[in-house]
């Protein structure tokens, strides 16, 4: 849970009809507040704002081309996630707020053996032994594999090619985890209160 900063902003003027979503307490929110930056020349258009989360009351900085500082995490809470796999996890939605790609999809791939290993899988193997340790013990839905083996070929491709991974990429392999995610933790913690 984010932390909720006291106080009040000075000097802030209204805003009216935007809305977003804060990178920092993953809220969607349409600030009643913030500070507009000024072009230099007349007629002084606003190339930028800053804007204040009535949620959490940090700032969120927006150019005129409505590229976001700190950018929106992908993805969502999920329930039932082992300490290290929230960690983990919350890293790589970190990486894509930042525009982070690689680093995104590298923890993404790191994800796959940390659960290999948190459901019993031994340490110390290959990256392909978890994969093969999950897809084994049905951990991976059927028709699943496709996608699974899309991160590890992602993460593989960041790790040891030059060119880097895109935002587009980054979404995508987030997008999987999170729903192995659920799958793995979320839906069999769920179920748990009904046994």
């Amino acid at each position: 849970m984010t932390k909720i900063i006291e106080g009040i902003w000075n000097n802030t003027e209204g805003v009216q009809q935007f809305s977003y979503v804060c990178g920092y307490c993953d809220s969607k929110v349409a600030p009643s507040f913030g500070y507009f930056l000024k072009g230099e020349n007349f007629p002084y258009e606003e190339i930028g704002y800053i804007f204040i989360c009535p949620h959490c009351n940090k700032p969120t900085f927006i150019d005129d081309e409505e590229n976001q500082f700190p950018g929106h995490r992908l993805g969502t809470k999920i329930e039932h996630l082992p300490t290290d796999i929230e960690e983990l996890y919350n890293e790589a939605r970190n990486c894509f707020a930042v525009s982070a790609n690689n680093s995104a999809i590298l923890s993404c791939r790191k994800l796959l053996m940390n659960i290999g290993h948190t459901k019993g899988a031994e340490a110390g193997k290959s990256f392909v032994y978890y994969v093969d340790y999950l897809k084994d013990n049905h951990y991976i839905p059927p028709n699943s594999e496709k996608w699974v083996d899309m991160i590890r070929q992602k993460g593989n491709k960041a790790t040891h090619e030059i060119p880097t991974m895109s935002k587009a990429d980054a979404e995508e392999m987030l997008k999987f985890t999170e729903l192995l995610l659920r799958i793995v933790y979320e839906m069999p913690g769920n179920m748990a209160k009904y046994q």
